[in-house]
């Protein structure tokens, strides 16, 4: 095997260092001690304590874990089930209505969620944003479901049907437990990508009501604070700590399949 040339390593290297030395400097100048990120003052963790001061930043945060954790839940349930249709069902009609929320752009998608709240006169707040998400996040868990299910065997569910158990029994007892992984890999994700959503929560969350991007993005406007870069050091902090554990529930997808074939 060729070992990668210089240049492949400069690339590769120059790549990784425009994607994560911006995260890295946010990060450093939110312990700055000066309320400019002009130039580099003094260490300090006075940010961190104005920011547990701010009632504004800490209701908006408390409005976005909410609205994660509903849409967590909700479509956790509605992307299990769309994972088991799209897995036993077959249908390209399914996939198209199940996946399309993916596809498409989030401007796209959160227009479009704008007008038909509108037209239903529904009133834009935290169940429009809860909603909004809902409806992007059962694709994704879908996706994560499928994919367990795809490595499953089926032959389980089968001797538990004829053993006498129920189609609700059998997936209670055999079919769930086994894609356990895989709906935890994907509660994780519909949390991560609730949680620091922009784009769709700008369409849907009308004038009254801020989530922490929202509320970011308004302090941003006048200038970026060291106080901006502690609530953003913090946010990155949860969203790492989310993809982490569902990367580590995600391979177990295929342990299951391993064990049975054995």
């Amino acid at each position: 095997m060729r070992k990668p040339s210089k240049w492949l390593w400069a690339a590769a290297l120059s790549g990784y260092a425009f994607l994560y030395l911006p995260l890295a400097i946010v990060i450093v100048y939110s312990f700055n001690d000066s309320r400019l990120n002009a130039e580099w003052v003094g260490f300090t963790f006075d940010w961190y304590k104005k920011l547990f001061e701010n009632d504004e930043m800490l209701a908006a945060a408390g409005n976005s874990l909410i609205i994660a954790v509903m849409t967590s839940v909700v479509s956790t349930v509605l992307g299990t089930m769309a994972g088991l249709a799209l897995h036993r069902q077959r249908l390209r009609v399914l996939s198209v209505l199940v996946l399309t929320p993916i596809a498409i752009p989030e401007i796209l998608m959160g227009v479009s969620l704008l007008i038909f709240f509108v037209l239903l006169n529904f009133t834009l707040g935290l169940v429009s944003v809860t909603l909004a998400h809902i409806a992007f996040c059962i694709g994704f868990v879908a996706i994560v479901v499928r994919s367990r299910l795809a490595g499953m065997d089926e032959s389980l569910t089968e001797a538990a049907r004829d053993c006498g158990a129920t189609p609700a029994q059998a997936f209670r007892h055999v079919t769930l437990p086994l894609i356990m992984p895989g709906v935890f890999a994907g509660a994780l994700m519909a949390f991560t990508l609730s949680i620091d959503d922009f784009v769709i929560t700008f369409f849907t969350a009308g004038a009254s009501t801020s989530t922490l991007p929202l509320q970011i993005y308004s302090m941003i406007k006048i200038a970026v604070t060291p106080e901006v870069n502690a609530v953003s050091t913090l946010l990155m902090l949860l969203t790492l700590a989310m993809i982490v554990a569902a990367s580590r529930l995600s391979p177990e997808i295929l342990e299951p399949s391993k064990e049975t074939s054995s």
